[in-house]
């Protein structure tokens, strides 16, 4: 049962936007195009602790946007429009021979749209509140055993609220931003509380922002998936993780940019135990 350890939730751990956003302002926007990649062979046992596995990747290309709809109020878009996963072949350590061989699926990806409301904006904090509703658009039995997956066959609502500050060391500007939420699944999954926390550096007149943020998954486990199931989900279902990250945005010019991140897991259940890599190119309209 290694091999079927693998997440379709790893996209939990990767980055869609440049750096903690206070609201966009009406007919503002930040739009995003990147693409994200995990390799890993290894994962986190529903105990904590690390095995190894089959060499699986997961990728996917992506858009991201906000809009600013009013002073107070956006629309935010996740669109993976191409995710792919795949898994090398399998290589006996004897003889040399394959084993079984790789196979990879690729289609759309889970879409996530929602709103955020700046409820409030005095001095140098500020706070909103943010739904995402999680469209299952991806696959969730791909490949010849159904364990390829790009999405996880769930429509999921996700409301959280952030509390941020922003002011500067000198001339160098910063932001640290804390949120929390509640993630209600369906289909027998788990719900989830979500929490975390960023903070950013602004370097070189505005040029370059230096990005730090720890992220927490904690399943409720109050889903109804076990391993019974044969829907070729259940790896997706009760994952746990503690993961730490770093990303870096450089503006070309003053509305458009580059920006490449880097994610991790420190502990988790479910999960793989690998790093996770994004690179993106940015239009800021502010």
């Amino acid at each position: 049962m290694k091999k079927y350890i693998l997440i379709a939730m790893v996209f939990a751990m990767s980055s869609t936007s440049i750096m903690a956003q206070w609201s966009k302002g009406k007919g503002k926007g930040y739009y995003k195009l990147s693409a994200w990649y995990l390799k890993s062979d290894q994962h986190y046992t529903d105990t904590g602790a690390i095995d190894p596995n089959v060499t699986r990747t997961q990728f996917n290309t992506n858009i991201y946007a906000e809009y600013g709809i009013s002073d107070k109020i956006d629309v935010i878009a996740y669109v993976p429009f191409f995710a792919r996963t795949a898994q090398n072949n399998q290589i006996s350590g004897t003889n040399n021979n394959t084993i079984q061989q790789g196979e990879g699926f690729n289609s759309f990806g889970d879409i996530d749209l929602g709103a955020r409301y700046a409820f409030y904006k005095k001095g140098q904090w500020a706070a909103d509140v943010k739904l995402l509703l999680g469209i299952p658009t991806g696959n969730d039995r791909g490949g010849s055993d159904g364990s390829f997956q790009t999405g996880d066959g769930e429509f999921n609502q996700y409301l959280s609220t952030s509390l941020g500050f922003s002011n500067s060391f000198g001339s160098v500007p910063f932001y640290a931003k804390t949120y929390i939420g509640y993630n209600n699944r369906s289909e027998g999954f788990s719900d989830e509380f979500r929490g975390g926390f960023e903070t950013g550096f602004n370097l070189f007149n505005n040029k370059l922002w230096l990005i730090g943020r720890l992220n927490i998954l904690k399943s409720i486990k109050n889903g109804t998936l076990t391993a019974a199931n044969s829907n070729g989900s259940i790896f997706a279902n009760n994952i746990e993780f503690t993961s730490f990250g770093f990303e870096a945005a450089y503006y070309i010019t003053k509305k458009l940019g580059v920006s490449a991140s880097f994610d991790s897991a420190v502990s988790g259940r479910i999960i793989a135990a690998n790093p996770s890599f994004s690179g993106g190119v940015f239009l800021d309209i502010k």
